[in-house]
């Protein structure tokens, strides 16, 4: 077991490659649930709209990661959230690997 940081993102689906790149290039792998509807202080998701799985679709995106890698990737990412919406939530997580 050893300590990593849980990286969890909502935002919208028109700006997934621009919050993905970030992730990419630290090389970090991730999990993406698509249609995400919710209720938060900015407002109401519901699933609907006749364009739910279109661009105004919400999605989640989960991502753990070193101490070290944690920075340079939120620099990146909070630009993108403060200009375009959405939310990112921090927090400690341990990691359980499988015997082999």
């Amino acid at each position: 077991m050893h300590m990593v940081k849980r990286l969890e993102i909502i935002a919208s689906s028109r700006e997934m490659h621009k919050i993905l790149e970030p992730l990419d290039e630290a090389k970090l792998h991730y999990s993406i649930i698509r249609d995400v509807i919710g209720k938060s202080s900015w407002g109401e998701v519901s699933d609907d709209s006749d364009f739910a799985s279109t661009t105004l679709s919400n999605i989640y995106i989960l991502s753990f990661c070193t101490e070290q890698q944690v920075q340079p990737v939120l620099e990146r990412i909070r630009p993108v959230l403060n200009k375009f919406g959405g939310v990112c939530y921090l927090s400690d997580a341990t990691e359980i690997q499988s015997l082999k």
